[in-house]
């Protein structure tokens, strides 16, 4: 189902991208009903619409088919919290979103390969966080940025879905008071961009024992701006062998910040071996 709903989702923002005439800072389009191209139970999009429906980020919506796909496009504009985030010294990245499905399809995949919890590491509007728990795991969303913070409290609040926003430098995070069992991490920034610092950190404060249950799930780019760098595993390849991580599984999904892109943002999956 996973490769499905993956494989149509690109193909329907590759679509969306070429007859897109619109000029908002960030735009997104996500299926309205289940169908044999997004068999997503009901209940499931119907939270993610809502999820997008009370984000102040988006200001305007509008239905729309798109290859035969009933949908909804979802505009707005980040531009205030993009500049707030940048001005943490600690911050590796600025906030930029991941689609709200693609958020839904790697807590999907963290979901099937048997992790219990989903850490989302720089979690912006907390939207992986959110996904993960309406699909039935443990969630916490680790954000420095505290105007970020009150946004995923403001959507926890408004969608009555507790995703739990904790207001804190990822790399100084105490992991281990969260009595974690199988978790997996989702490192939100690009290596290319000081997501490899962020990375490295959190996993030499995690213990041996916590580290051999663990998943790093790491957001790459095969981006051309980033050709003078290693590419190799979306940017990665130096970090997955200094720290012994193997790649279990990968998926190249539809993000804000790759959206005029022909290329996709891969996600990662690794352990640790």
């Amino acid at each position: 189902m996973i490769e499905t709903i993956s494989k149509n989702l690109v193909n329907l923002k590759q679509e969306f991208r070429r007859v897109y005439c619109g000029t908002s800072h960030v735009q997104e389009i996500m299926p309205l009903n289940e169908s044999d191209d997004f068999p997503i139970p009901q209940n499931d999009l119907d939270s993610l619409h809502i999820f997008l429906q009370n984000n102040s980020i988006y200001y305007d919506k509008f239905e729309t088919k798109i290859k035969d796909v009933n949908c909804m496009i979802y505009e707005g504009d980040i531009n205030k919290y993009w500049l707030n985030s940048i001005g943490h010294e600690s911050s590796t990245q600025p906030f930029s979103p991941t689609w709200m499905l693609t958020a839904y399809i790697i807590a999907s995949m963290a979901k099937i390969l048997n992790y219990k919890e989903v850490l989302d590491i720089g979690s912006g509007d907390g939207r992986i966080a959110y996904c993960g728990k309406i699909l039935g795991l443990n969630v916490y969303g680790i954000e420095i940025d505290s105007m970020l913070v009150d946004l995923q409290n403001h959507i926890s609040k408004k969608t009555v879905i507790n995703f739990n926003p904790i207001c804190s430098d990822a790399v100084k995070f105490d992991y281990d008071s969260l009595k974690l069992s199988e978790p997996a991490f989702f490192i939100g920034g690009l290596p290319q961009m000081g997501g490899d610092v962020l990375a490295s950190n959190i996993i030499s404060n995690l213990n041996n024992n916590l580290k051999e249950k663990s998943c790093m799930v790491l957001t790459g780019s095969y981006s051309e701006k980033y050709s003078i760098n290693d590419t190799r595993d979306g940017g990665w390849k130096k970090l997955i062998d200094d720290n012994n991580l193997k790649v279990i599984q990968s998926n190249s999904l539809p993000t804000a910040w790759s959206f005029n892109q022909t290329n996709e943002t891969p996600y990662i999956f690794t352990k640790f071996s």
